[in-house]
């Protein structure tokens, strides 16, 4: 399995290809920014490798904690943490739950101190418009996301790919090389 350092430089390398692919279909700079701000976001920040003690996980910083559920629940490189769409759906619902948590915090400080009236149907009505209004923009951020976890699920896939191939090798040589002496034996 690649280090985190790896992966760090897989998803940097990737970096002004996915850019460039992105604005070569897209031709527009804000859609191009998204993608590659979520690429970069997740591979460095909000990858596969949140389900254990990471260079990512350490990367949240004084915000980590809010990991340790999730890591506590996944078993590492399992098809919920490491699977493509399956993984970043999840972790974009589970970082969605607290984001949410602390909203409504927010929301019932401001109106504890200062008044603030928002319904929960103004804030759905809001977030629904957003959705119809900017998919394109939901689109690509989703995508970024998506990218930047599967150039690290794929990079742990072909290093395991890679090793176990060895090791068939050098068990089938060890193989030939114990029948063969069996053979000059006889």
């Amino acid at each position: 399995m690649p280090s985190g350092r790896t992966h760090d430089r897989i998803t940097l390398w990737g970096l002004p290809l996915i850019t460039s692919l992105t604005f070569f279909q897209t031709q527009s700079g804000n859609l191009t920014l998204i993608m590659a701000g979520a690429y970069l976001f997740s591979g460095l920040m909000f990858g596969p490798d949140l389900d254990l003690y990471s260079r990512q996980y350490q990367r949240w910083g004084f915000l980590r904690w809010i990991w340790l559920p999730y890591q506590k629940v996944l078993r590492h490189r399992s098809i919920f943490s490491h699977g493509l769409l399956i993984g970043t759906t999840l972790r974009v619902l589970y970082l969605s739950v607290w984001l949410a948590l602390v909203g409504i915090f927010v929301l019932g400080v401001a109106h504890l101190i200062w008044g603030v009236e928002l319904s929960w149907q103004q804030l759905i009505t809001e977030s629904r418009r957003s959705l119809t209004q900017n998919a394109a923009e939901w689109f690509y951020l989703f995508l970024g996301l998506e990218l930047g976890a599967m150039s690290h699920s794929l990079s742990d896939w072909s290093s395991s790919a890679y090793k176990r191939l060895q090791q068939n090798r050098a068990k089938m040589k060890k193989r030939k090389g114990s029948s063969t002496q069996l053979k000059r034996r006889k």
